[in-house]
């Protein structure tokens, strides 16, 4: 560590680095998933990440808005004024945010350039949003201003979960101003970003001194230079961010010992590092692992390299043949010694030899196996079999909807086990909801209190269909001054003089959803008094009120 510190002092650049804010979304759709985590989630992990390998003596600070008022365009808050030593600060406040509001990006990215003095100073902001202005600006016609009236600024900008067609949208504020737009789909691609505006950029702008000239041969730009590919021969994979290195110090084993000391998001880059033996770690798409020893000399050029031997596949999950990706669908992959779960359309990359795949779309499921060959290309349909149903439930032929909360819906298969009971496919609350069905016949059932009802129905692939269920029930509120329990009995009695019981309550008021018919309601009270009885008569769709004082 000390001869990394003492080289870092030896090429240590000759003027400061120019002031930079990250501006930062924390509008309400940062709740938003992708790969099953919150993209505030991730915005959380990137940003300790590339804040950790970021040189101290990098200015940087941090703008936020959206995180402290519901549709508000004025909550825009400079949470970290731009200095050195800023990382801890930025990650902490960061960590505290609860997305909430809207998307002021033009309004924040004016702030951030004005908190620069973009007019006085060269000025850079990071701007990373996953969503478009939500305020009524124009983000390109302010970057042509900010471009104009600065004196050097400039504005990159991350779109975070865009799709093409949105990054379109604010990659101007970039485009503008001579920065630059990436698009950022996942983890890695986000700290790929961040890494190159947050880190690389501000390096690269700074003027290197000039080293006074030596009469000895001069050393190489760069010591080390990992490159990696996907198949023997085949092209290097370059600048795709898919790939991470690691550079390990080795230790007497051959193994990695100790902290690394580079890590970058790139298959093919040069670095320095001190002379000494190292492994080299490359991962691809944070799965396929390969490591390779290597040795850094005096006046040479070590190029670690390695070969993933993997294809690249396109997995498109489809509810039908003829439909279209399903973005509910979950992909479990196990190939070689790796295992991994994919939502939706994706493309990975899997080892060269068979891989077997599980696609589910709820209770649909398929296995596959699929052989693939190191370097090709290809897409993959996957063709679950499912369908949705729409639920919905009504008290009684002709009458209300049921609008309850507590309201229960099961599919079930149509036939019966030699049990008499019925295999779940899947259940939900609340009319209105949907459900995903494997095809075929089943039966929706619906419940609420004592109520309930089934429809049977059948379903083809990529089919969609409301299904209603009549639960065939009314509603009894009883009112019960002082009571200690609520009864309701059915009306009749057994051959042993038994009546049934339907449902009770502990509470002085109740009410509960039954089927139609005539009831009992037995009160019963604390202490020596005596229990009281009033009948009722429930109908279909209709609530009927009783008190027993």
């Amino acid at each position: 560590m000390a001869v990394l510190l003492c080289l870092s002092t030896l090429f240590r650049p000759a003027i400061a680095a120019e002031q930079s804010i990250i501006v930062l979304d924390a509008s309400g759709s940062m709740w938003g998933q992708i790969d099953g985590k919150t993209k505030m989630s991730i915005a959380r992990e990137t940003l300790h990440q590339v804040l950790q390998s970021m040189p101290a003596d990098n200015p940087l600070g941090l703008m936020v808005y959206g995180h402290r008022e519901k549709g508000s365009c004025a909550d825009i808050e400079l949470a970290v004024p731009p200095g050195v030593g800023n990382a801890d600060k930025i990650a902490a406040f960061v960590d505290g945010i609860n997305p909430k509001g809207k998307t002021p990006l033009s309004a924040a990215v004016q702030q951030a350039a004005e908190a620069l003095k973009y007019t006085e100073e060269k000025a850079t902001v990071i701007l990373v949003t996953d969503g478009l202005e939500t305020c009524e600006a124009d983000p390109c016609a302010l970057a042509s201003a900010l471009e104009k009236q600065g004196v050097d600024f400039t504005a990159h900008v991350v779109g975070f979960g865009l799709t093409p067609e949105e990054g379109k949208q604010v990659a101007c504020l970039a485009e503008n101003t001579g920065g630059k737009y990436f698009e950022a789909s996942d983890a890695p691609q986000l700290v790929a970003a961040l890494k190159e505006t947050v880190i690389d950029a501000p390096r690269q702008a700074i003027e290197e001194p000039q080293p006074e000239p030596e009469e000895q041969a001069v050393a190489p730009a760069f010591n080390v230079e990992p490159d990696a590919v996907l198949s023997e021969g085949g092209p290097s994979l370059g600048e795709n961010n898919d790939v991470q290195w690691k550079l390990f110090p080795a230790g007497a084993d051959g193994q990695p010992a100790g902290d690394y000391v580079d890590l970058t998001y790139k298959a093919h880059y040069s670095v320095t590092i001190p002379p000494g033996k190292y492994i080299g770690e490359a991962t691809l798409r944070s799965l396929i692992v390969q490591r390779v020893p290597f040795e850094v000399k005096d006046g040479e050029v070590a190029k670690p390299f390695v070969n993933f031997d993997a294809a690249t596949v396109t997995l498109v999950p489809k509810r039908s043949a003829d439909g279209e990706a399903d973005s509910n669908a979950v992909i479990e992959m196990k190939f070689g010694p790796y295992t991994t779960t994919e939502y939706g359309q994706r493309t990975v990359y899997i080892s060269a030899g068979t891989a077997n795949i599980k696609a589910s779309i709820g209770p649909s499921t398929i296995e596959e196996t699929l052989t693939v060959k190191a370097g090709e290309t290809l897409t993959k349909d996957l063709i679950i079999g499912s369908g949705i149903i729409d639920n919905k439930a009504i008290y009684t032929e002709g009458g209300p909807d049921v609008e309850s909360n507590d309201l229960f819906f099961e599919v079930l298969s149509a036939t019966k086990s030699i049990d008499g009971s019925r295999k779940s496919f899947g259940y939900t609350y609340g009319n209105g909801t949907k459900l995903d069905v494997p095809t075929g016949e089943f039966i929706l059932k619906a419940t609420l209190g004592k109520a309930s009802g089934e429809t049977p129905f059948s379903i083809g692939a990529g089919e969609r269909k409301e299904v209603s269920v009549n639960i065939n029930g009314g509603v009894v509120a009883i009112t019960a001054p002082n009571a200690y329990k609520i009864v309701v009995l059915d009306s009749k009695k057994d051959i042993q003089g038994n009546q049934k019981e339907i449902t009770y309550s502990f509470d002085r008021q109740f009410q509960d959803t039954v089927p139609p018919g005539d009831y009992i309601v037995q009160v019963t009270y604390e202490g020596d008094i005596a229990p009281k009885e009033k009948p009722v008569t429930v109908k279909a769709g209709e609530r009927a009120e009783v008190t027993v004082e």
